[in-house]
């Protein structure tokens, strides 16, 4: 049976849990289009993804394929089973308001990760200060021997993809990024689609 393809439009979120097990594919569909991603234990809210944790277990900078992501409380919450770009992010916060007015030096609104996420979390008792630093898939973050980052616009071609297998039952974030640095000055949607794995059924003697 072919997986339900959903949609997350330019510029906007969504929210969604997953099993224990459950396969999540995230897809670039257009090339070049980031997509942060937050994850939250579903029995408890506050154990969250740790961006210090991960680097710090995985003893890398850049995760991917046979990496885990790791919580605030030391406990896996997702592996990476397929990376077909291999460019990730984890240092960098989700673009906020904030982010716009200091950096960009943008008057007005603006459309944000962190209020993606804030808006599709919320019905779930997750607050903004909830927020954790988000794993941003297809983020394209160089830096030098200085320690001076820059971002870079995504390598990711259309139809790139990266797959997470849960390693409990999570309550996943995630969004097609708004920052004009990170996504090459263009806006697109993403992909994304949730395979189950069959329960298993006791069967009587």
């Amino acid at each position: 049976m072919t997986p339900t393809i959903n949609i997350i439009h330019k510029q906007s979120g969504a929210a969604f849990m997953l099993k224990k097990n459950d396969i999540l594919t995230v897809i670039d569909p257009m090339g070049g289009q980031v997509s942060d991603m937050v994850v939250f234990n579903a029995e408890d809210y506050k154990e969250k993804l740790s961006s210090g944790k991960s680097l710090d277990f995985e003893e890398c900078i850049l995760l991917t394929k046979g990496h885990f992501l790791w919580s605030n409380r030391s406990q896996k919450l997702m592996k990476i089973l397929e990376d077909t770009n291999g460019r990730n992010d984890f240092l960098l916060a989700p673009c906020s308001p904030e982010t716009f007015k200091i950096m960009y030096n943008y008057e007005g609104e603006h459309p944000s990760c962190l209020g993606n996420l804030q808006h599709h979390l919320q019905p779930y008792g997750i607050e903004v200060d909830d927020i954790p630093t988000a794993f941003n898939i297809f983020m394209n973050v160089q830096f030098d021997s200085d320690g001076q980052l820059f971002v870079k616009p995504p390598t990711s071609k259309a139809g790139d993809y990266i797959q997470f297998q849960a390693q409990m039952d999570v309550l996943v974030g995630l969004t097609a990024c708004s920052a004009e640095d990170s996504n090459g000055g263009t806006f697109k949607p993403i992909h994304y689609y949730i395979e189950t794995q069959p329960k298993h059924i006791k069967r009587p003697r």
